[in-house]
């Protein structure tokens, strides 16, 4: 996952998705995520699913859009998710074939800030056919456009890679950090260092509850891991903000 923040910022709010991950610079205000273990748990939940779920948590309540990168045997593709805003996506076939909508790409290039003209006449060429290009190669080509807002992926961890070599390429490089669950303290702490002050942040905390609880209730019952994800931290997010509030009102009365 390609997250538009330093390290120090991305550590942070990894930590409450509760999953091991290695955590690595990805060029001028980008770090990438790298799972330490295998993204689909018990129930072979999708990749494309688990990684969605992952990256809507990232980004609900930051500042910064996460753009999850995945691939399987099948398919490859792509997932933006940028604060509340309805996720975009655009996936390929293991063939090259694109079955993405044009739209999509065209909103991931206006929410990542890519150049309207030349970087859409670059994104344009990965969604018509080409024999030659195969999944992998548009993956390749999505990366390249993406070096133009500053992408830089460490040595190894090129798309369609699998997944043992991802891993075995970010482990060995002298600047990963590795990201563990830091328990309820630290989440709680973290949290209320970053919510918002006021009416804007009692806001954003009443809409992150309102988000939050619905998609927690409906992923347990699909037992769908990645969502859960994103609702419990929606629901976390939420309730500390809204906790913090209340705290801060009586202190001032």
């Amino acid at each position: 996952m390609l997250c538009r923040a330093g390290a120090d910022s991305v550590e942070t709010v990894a930590q409450l998705l509760r999953e091991r991950m290695l955590l690595l610079p990805a060029g001028d205000e980008w770090s990438v995520l790298v799972p330490e273990g295998t993204p689909w748990p018990d129930g072979g939940e999708p990749v494309d699913r688990v990684l969605t779920g992952w990256a809507t948590a990232l980004a609900v309540g930051s500042t910064w859009p996460v753009l999850a990168l995945w691939w399987d045997a099948d398919r490859a593709g792509c997932t933006l998710a940028a604060g509340f805003r309805r996720t975009v996506g655009y996936v390929w076939l293991a063939n090259g074939t694109a079955v993405g909508e044009d739209e999509a790409m065209r909103t991931l290039a206006a929410r990542l800030g890519l150049d309207p003209v030349l970087d859409m006449q670059a994104l344009d060429t990965l969604t018509r056919p080409d024999p030659a290009a195969d999944a992998r190669a548009r993956m390749r080509g999505l990366v390249a456009v993406l070096t133009r807002v500053g992408v830089a992926l460490p040595t190894g961890l090129g798309p369609g890679e699998p997944a043992d070599r991802l891993r075995t390429a970010a482990r060995t490089r002298d600047d990963v950090r590795h990201v563990a669950w830091a328990g309820w303290h630290g989440a709680v702490r973290a949290e209320l260092d970053a919510t918002g002050h006021g009416p804007l942040g009692r806001a954003l905390a009443g809409a992150q509850l309102a988000a939050g609880v619905p998609l927690l209730l409906r992923s347990l019952s699909r037992r769908n891991h990645g969502w859960a994800a994103a609702g419990a931290l929606l629901v976390l997010y939420g309730g500390l903000g809204l906790a913090q509030e209340r705290g801060r009102a009586r202190g001032t009365t």
